[in-house]
Order: structure tokens, then sequence, then C-alpha cells
């Protein structure tokens, strides 16, 4: 009779009451792991003491790393070996002060049985929030259950009362009254352009082009083809090899021209001499060339839309893809010519760009191209960070802020007041120009397409872009990155916390209209649309349809 040597299943602690573990899912990236560790602990000294309050322990699943100098799950494997630590019915508590690649914890809490939280730290110098909210579009996008709260310091009544419900009940309950879904639309021009351009969009179809899928462990921002082909739009899948090969064909002269007519434009840049902590003529010179070989590409598979992961991959070969980014979705950019020199590409256009490769993006973005320019709009759309905010003036004002890849008529003076600084060398190694800038004010469209019981979601509303003190911006880019492109953004009828509470997704796509009557027009249209092709979808606020 055979023997085999039969594998032992490993067996999980048994959880001791009153008692939640607690994990950080941190970086890829050792050097954003490090600098970002003392807010992390600030963070979990904060949790852990209100949960004493209550007579509750916290236990740590992972100890603090002596070598790396820091206590974050710093990769899926990591997350494994930490997960079969933890009793699989315990209350875990997922506490995030920085951005954090959520397949690092994702395998472990799809299996997991017992309640879940995830809490951040509502404070800006570090994309706690931005991570929280890619971790929960995560969770949502799986199907599994889990509660969430944040706040500045932990003495707030908001906090404290929420953490108590969750020790007590498992869950946390949030006000959602702000949002309801889309009513039967009535007939109207906005109705019939957008149910034509979802008609047309499944019968002609489109192609997004993705160089490389699943940037920076975000799963909420995959779109599988049986979700995303009923609507008409498909994926050419290439590889950042290809672009990075491509960029070594195009010449010196040619990506001087580029550089040339961005200054010619009024855009200026910071530069300096030392590769490592300074913006140089070579990055720019490379991103230059990113840029051509960007539209060219697209050209070759006739895409729609591109999107470019760059984290991780060519952030160890290339400056950083930002700046060709906010490039790709300007209508007003440098030309640039087929290989034989006898086409403009895309001439008079915007190429539709899903910066971080998030396809929640690429068909919104899609879309509003579609309908914006069919109603005589700037089709440029921004895919920002949902970073942080404060109350001004007695109303709350959100950060919206992004690694640079904004396009500058999304600025009061154009390229005139976009200003390219150096990336961060702890996120940026090889450097990069960023489009630095203030958005200008004025009504906006927000939205987020995302997925929730395997199925598409479009949730939108209204807001605007506001104009603040210089003093009060420059304080603001001193609390997050003074590098990075921001917004001060105002949303109608939904607060920070029903905002932070339902939305599904670590970034918001915006685009303005010129007034609000015409913003709520093309936000009617947009809605048709996508309503015309299956998605549910879900008003946010203060809307007028």
């Amino acid at each position: 009779m055979p023997r085999y040597e039969v594998p032992v299943v490993s067996r999980r602690p048994s959880a001791p009451p009153r008692t939640a573990y607690l994990i950080a899912s941190g970086d890829l990236r050792e050097s954003a792991n490090l600098a970002g560790w003392p807010t992390q602990l600030a963070l979990e000294s904060v949790v852990i003491a209100a949960c004493a309050e209550h007579g509750w322990a916290v236990v740590r699943a992972n100890d603090f790393d002596q070598a790396a100098g820091h206590g974050f799950i710093r990769s899926q494997r990591m997350g494994l070996e930490v997960f079969k630590r933890i009793p699989v019915d315990a209350p875990l508590i997922v506490a995030e002060a920085v951005w954090q690649y959520s397949h690092h914890v994702l395998a472990g809490l799809r299996t997991h049985q017992g309640p879940i939280l995830t809490v951040a730290n509502f404070v800006g110098k570090w994309p706690g929030l931005v991570g929280l909210l890619g971790l929960n579009a995560g969770l949502t996008k799986m199907g599994r259950d889990y509660s969430t709260i944040w706040t500045v310091d932990g003495t707030d009544g908001w906090f404290r009362d929420g953490l108590r419900e969750w020790l007590t009940t498992g869950h946390v309950t949030h006000d959602a009254s702000h949002v309801r879904d889309l009513p039967a639309l009535a007939p109207g021009p906005e109705t019939e352009l957008g149910q034509a351009i979802a008609a047309q969009l499944q019968t002609d179809k489109a192609i997004i082009g993705v160089f490389d899928e699943g940037c920076m462990g975000m799963y909420n921002a995959i779109i599988d083809d049986e979700l995303l082909n009923p609507l008409g739009v498909h994926k050419e899948r290439l590889s950042q090899s290809a672009l990075w090969a491509e960029m070594q064909q195009v010449g010196d002269d040619e990506a001087a021209a580029v550089g040339e007519w961005l200054k010619s434009q009024g855009m200026t840049f910071m530069l300096g001499t030392d590769e490592a902590t300074e913006l140089t003529e070579a990055q720019l010179t490379w991103q230059y060339k990113m840029y051509v070989a960007a539209l060219r590409i697209s050209d070759d598979f006739g895409l729609d839309a591109v999107g470019i992961q760059y984290q991780q991959g060519l952030k160890d070969l290339a400056p950083a893809s930002d700046l060709v980014e906010g490039l790709l979705n300007n209508v007003d950019r440098p030309p640039v010519t087929s290989r034989d020199g006898n086409r403009i590409l895309f001439e008079g256009l915007a190429l539709p760009n899903f910066n971080e490769v998030d396809e929640g993006v690429a068909v919104d973005a899609l879309i509003t191209n579609r309908v914006w320019r069919a109603m005589g709009l700037d089709p440029a759309t921004t895919l920002h960070d949902v970073r942080w905010g404060e109350d001004f003036d007695g109303c709350f004002v959100w950060v919206f802020e992004i690694s640079g890849s904004v396009p500058p008529s999304h600025f009061e003076d154009g390229y005139a007041g976009a200003v390219g600084w150096r990336q961060g060398p702890m996120f940026f190694p090889a450097g990069g120009s960023t489009i630095r800038g203030v958005a200008k004010p004025g009504p906006i469209v927000w939205s987020r397409l995302y997925i929730a019981g395997g199925r598409l979601h479009l949730d939108i509303g209204r807001g605007d872009a506001v104009r603040l003190p210089d003093e009060e911006t420059e304080r603001r880019w001193s609390l997050t990155n003074p590098e990075w492109p921001i917004m001060h953004v105002v949303l109608h009828g939904v607060s920070r916390d029903q905002f932070m509470a339902r939305h599904k997704a670590n970034h918001v796509q915006v685009a303005y209209a010129p007034t609000g009557e015409g913003a709520d027009a093309a936000l009617a249209a947009k809605a048709a649309a996508f309503d015309a092709l299956g998605v549910s979808v879900h008003l946010c606020g203060d809307v007028s349809l």
C-alpha cells in the first residue's frame, strides 16, 4: 500500500474574549514604509487606547520587524503568513495611516470570518485616507462585509461612538441619506444625447489600452471583461516593456520639440543637476519620449483611451508618467506626428488617460469625453486622490490631489499656471516632472465607477472647485505633497463623513463645466449614458436633473 506525505492543514488559534486583532498593510516600497511608520504608530496608539476604554484588548498580529525598521505587512506572502496567527473568527482591525497595497491583505480578508473594521487617521501628511478607500473598494468588489471609520486624533465623539458600536455589534452605521437611485429619466435633449452615446458605444465599440494591469495592489481598479465588454468596451492588453522599447526609438530632437512647445506656452520647470533629488533636463527628455511613444502606440492599436501602470516596473527604469498623463488628457498639447511624419496623432483631441491603469476611471473618462465633446465642453478629466480636507470659513473643503497627471486646462492660466517640480525620491526614485498648479474655481461634476454585488455602479454628484487664499493653499500643500497639483473642492449636499463612508475608490473623477446649469446638463447626459449601458446609477447629494 503506497505511503504519501499528507500535508497538514495549519490550525488557527482561538480568539480570546473581548480581544481584537490589528494588522497594517503597507507599501511595496520600503522607503515609504520606513518614512510612514511613526505616523502609523500614532494611529495604532489611538485605536488601542480607544478600545481599552471599552474594556477591549488589541493584539498586533505581527511584531515590529527590527531588521525592516517597521511593522507593516509588505507583501502578499507576508500577509498570508500573518493571517495564520489570527483566529479566523476574531474581530479584526485594519489600521491604515499611509498608502497601502491592498493585495497584501485581501487574500486573508476574503476568508476571515470575524467582523472587520478599517480605520484611518483623517490627516493630510500621509495618504492614509487614500489607502483606506482603496482597501474598502477592494472589499466591496469581493463582496466581503466590513465596517469603516476615521478620526483626526481619537477624541471626537463620532469616532468613539462608532468604535463602541463596532465592538458591541460588529457593525458601524453610517448616514447614506444623501444617496438616491437614478429615477426614470424624462425625455429631453440630455437624455437623448446620453442614450445615443451609449447606443453608439455598444454598437461600434471602443478599446482601452492597458499598459500592465493591477497597479499598486489596486484590485478595485480592475474590471473583468465579463463586466466591461457588455458596455461595448474592450481591453488591448499591452506591456510596459513595449512602451519602454518605443521610447528608445524616439529621437532627441522629437523630445526637445515637446519641451520647447511646453515652454512656449508658459510652463516652467524647477530644474537642478542632482539626479537623485532634483528635476533635470535628462529626466524631462525621457518623459517627453514617453509622451511621444504613448501616442504612437495608441495610434498603432486604435485606442480610445490609454492607461500606464508605471508603479511597479517603470519606476525603476524611467521618470514618472504623470507629466505624460496630464498632457494626454488635454486638448491643447504638444503635437506628435506618426512615424512617417505624415499625420498629427489625435489632432485637436484629448486622448483620455486613466492614471495608474484604474479601469473604473477609464470607462468614466471615455463616456465623459464623448458627452462633454458633444455638448461643446472641454472634455479634459482629472483623476484625483481623495486626499484630505478641513473646514475653512465654516465650510468643509476637500483637498483633491494627485501625483501630477492633471490637464493644464484645469488651471486658471493653463500652461502658464503649471510648474514642473521633481517627484519625491521616496515614491519616485527616477524622478520626473509633475504638473503642479492650483485647480481653477468653477462648477464640476464628480463621479466614480465601481463594482459591488457583481455589478457595475456609478456614483455621481455635483460640486465646485473653489479658490482659497494663497496662504491657505500653501498651508494645505505643506501638509500633503507640495509638488503635486491641488484642487479645493466643496461637494454639494454631501458631508465629509457621508462621502468617506460611501465612496468606493481611492480615486475620484472630475470634469469642469462653464456654468452650474451646464454642469447639471452634462451630469444628466452622463447619467443617461451609463443608465442606458445597464450601469446602476446613484445620485449623491444635491443633484438637479
